[in-house]
């Protein structure tokens, strides 16, 4: 061989052992770390407090779990005083348990180039419930936080509820806003721990966001206002050791205001602060409370724009249960608690009396075969008589209509509590559309009895009636709704019939419990007219009546409301509608006609009246037609069943 070739293949053979093992040693120095991370890539950051000497990687990086002794940081960071931050919170715990993403004293200060700031303390890996409730506050969104407010985190010693502390913390940020000069602050700097601090109503760490103009935040901050009271003002034990009015939020909640915002409308009514205040609470005697007698008006102004120095004589936290307290409410409480027992006690038994008495003798003349009228010859009894002219059907029909739509929306702030109290408001539009038409409903209510007023007065002074009686005639005759002697006779009639001890009274056109029914509504609209005119317009009425008349006219309103739709709902409708003889419905107030035999059963001295003047066939009539028949057979029993369901949730809120 030439030495040429030889040097050429040397040189071939150097070069190819060459890169062998220097691929070789790529290899080697490449599976070390591929093996190093396979090892961590298992590690992650632990999800509560790690163990002492836990490795652990976030985002690719390892770290260890005090792996550092405190003395090693310590001896650099010289501000931190070893005492104090062995005795603070964290004094059992090290620097590195918080500072975790430092792993090596000789990298963190000394290596060229090294990582000198450590990485922001996530305290929530420690106090989870605490970092939970901070991401859903106001601190959050605005950026806030836990260093914000723990600043001296290294010498933080256990609060032990000290609220001063928190107040301290606290108004570092948010000014003092009159809270030091309240009757809560000065009572917390005092040192009583049952005083409210910022804490107590806005939380420690899930701080509510109570800013904004939607609809959405103010009413929770309406709500919020509002029940951030309660929680310590329901608290009867703190309030007596501290001897605060005990049941400020059991009469709020009995008040309107209340009752609307515990049915779930706060943003229409006022709330606690709306009349106490925020922060800057003070003692009425104090000239600068909203409550004091020379801001009282501006207070109840600022909803109320006709408030004047009579109107804000109103008791805001009345109670009709304390007769010392409240003489006269509780006076007019107990006189509606006595007028309810009596008529329901009276009718109630009357009503079981004609049931039982009506039942069996029904009952025994079916026994003997008895199922059609026995008075009236049977080509007879299905002769139609009208009973009711056009102008009695629409009245009643005004009057029924509009008494339900009274009832339905009434009813919910009347039981505001009951469990179904929320869903039929919502059902019926909410609060406002309630009141709304609460108040369409009782202006119907005044027409109907401004035009039976009219026509009483027509009656008596300008209808021709046959005869031409005179005034005292009409007002006591048969035609009249009037009570006269007659009706007492029957009334005695009737017992003696209940008892067996004697026929059952002959009636002309009116019964006595019509007439009770007629006469009813003159006390209704005085009692219920009246006092809701003075809540619909308290600023006009309080020119000339002091304004505690109102809390009377609330307790007379509610309490009637329930006496008349208690009354037409059981009394009236079993003597209409569910007396054995004429189970299940009765159309005649809205056909206007019933057959003979009705007539001569039951009006029987009507019926012998009219024949002996000759005016029975004046009375004659066809039967109601398809449409009449249909129309009073589909609204009767609808009438009916609201008026059940509306007895229904009476009675579950009574019983339940």
């Amino acid at each position: 061989m030439k030495p040429k070739f030889i040097k050429a293949a040397l040189f071939f053979l150097i070069l190819s052992f060459s890169l062998f093992l220097g691929s070789g040693m790529s290899c080697a120095a490449t599976s070390g770390p591929e093996k190093e991370g396979a090892k961590l890539s298992g590690v992650t950051e632990p999800s509560g407090p790690a163990k002492k000497g836990e490795k652990f990687v976030v985002k690719g990086r390892e770290y260890c779990y005090e792996c550092i002794d405190n003395s090693e940081c310590l001896g650099c960071h010289k501000k931190i005083s070893e005492r104090k931050f062995a005795q603070s919170v964290h004094g059992a715990n090290s620097c590195n348990s918080c500072h975790y993403d430092i792993t090596d004293i000789n990298v963190h200060t000394k290596t060229k180039g090294a990582r000198i700031h450590a990485e922001p303390v996530t305290c929530h890996r420690c106090h989870k419930k605490e970092g939970a409730e901070h991401y859903a506050s106001a601190h959050f969104l605005n950026d806030i936080q836990c260093k914000d407010c723990h600043k001296d985190i290294h010498a933080l010693t256990p609060w032990k509820g000290d609220k001063v502390r928190v107040i301290k913390t606290c108004t570092t940020c948010h000014s003092d806003d009159g809270y030091s000069q309240s009757v809560h602050g000065k009572a917390v700097l005092e040192g009583n721990p049952d005083s409210a601090t910022c804490s107590d109503c806005h939380g420690l760490h899930k701080i509510p966001l109570l800013k904004g103009d939607e609809p959405k935040s103010v009413e929770f901050r309406k709500e919020f206002h509002t029940e951030v009271c309660q929680k310590c003002h329901a608290d009867k034990e703190m309030m007596e050791r501290n001897r605060v009015f005990l049941i400020a939020t059991q009469t709020y909640y009995e008040s309107y205001h209340g009752k609307v915002e515990h049915l779930g409308y706060p943003k229409l009514v006022a709330g606690c602060a709306d009349c106490h205040g925020f922060h800057n609470i003070l003692p009425p005697d104090n000239p600068k409370s909203l409550i004091s007698e020379k801001r009282l008006v501006e207070t109840c102004g600022k909803c109320h724009r006709r408030a004047n120095s009579r109107f804000v004589q109103w008791i805001p936290h009345a109670t009709h249960t304390d007769p010392e307290r409240e003489p006269v409410l509780y006076g007019t409480f107990v006189l509606m608690t006595g007028l309810l027992v009596s008529v329901f006690g009276v009718f109630w038994l009357h009503a079981f009396l004609w049931w039982r008495k009506d039942f069996w003798e029904k009952r025994e003349l079916r026994a003997k075969g008895i199922f059609f009228p026995q008075h009236v010859r049977p080509d007879e009894a299905g002769h139609i008589y009208r009973r009711f002219s056009l102008f009695d059907i629409v009245l009643h029909f005004t009057m029924m209509v509009s008494f339900i739509g009274l009832v339905l929306t009434g009813l919910p702030l009347k039981f505001s509590h009951a469990p179904w109290a929320i869903g039929l408001m919502h059902f019926l539009g909410g609060a406002r559309m309630a009141g709304l038409i609460h108040r369409i409903c009782a202006g119907i209510t005044f027409a109907y009895f401004g035009t039976t007023m009219a026509y009483i007065a027509y009656f008596l002074f300008f209808k021709k009636i046959r005869g031409n009686p005179g005034l005292f005639q009409r007002l006591f005759g048969p035609d009249s709704l009037s009570p006269r002697w007659k009706d007492i006779q029957d009334i005695i009639g009737m017992i003696r019939w209940f008892l067996n001890k004697g026929p059952k009274p002959r009636f002309d056109r009116w019964t006595y419990w019509e007439k009770f029914d007629f006469l009813a509504v003159f006390w209704g609209m005085f009692a219920i007219g009246f006092s809701g005119l003075m809540l619909w317009f308290p600023g006009f009425f309080t020119l000339f009546l002091p304004g505690w008349t109102l809390n009377i006219a609330t307790i007379v309103h509610s309490d009637e409301a329930l006496l008349a739709s208690g009354f037409i709902f059981t009394v009236h409708f079993f003597n209409t509608h569910f007396r054995p003889s004429k189970f299940p419905i009765d159309t005649v107030i809205f056909t206007g006609r019933f057959p003979k035999y009705e007539l001569v059963e039951e009006r029987q001295e009507q019926y012998r009246r009219l024949l002996a003047e000759n005016r029975l066939e004046t009375y004659r009539d066809k039967y109601p037609s398809v449409g009449t028949d249909l129309f009073s057979t589909i609204v009767g029993f609808a009438m009916v069943a609201i008026g059940l369901l509306c007895v229904f949730l009476i009675a579950w809120e009574f019983l339940v």
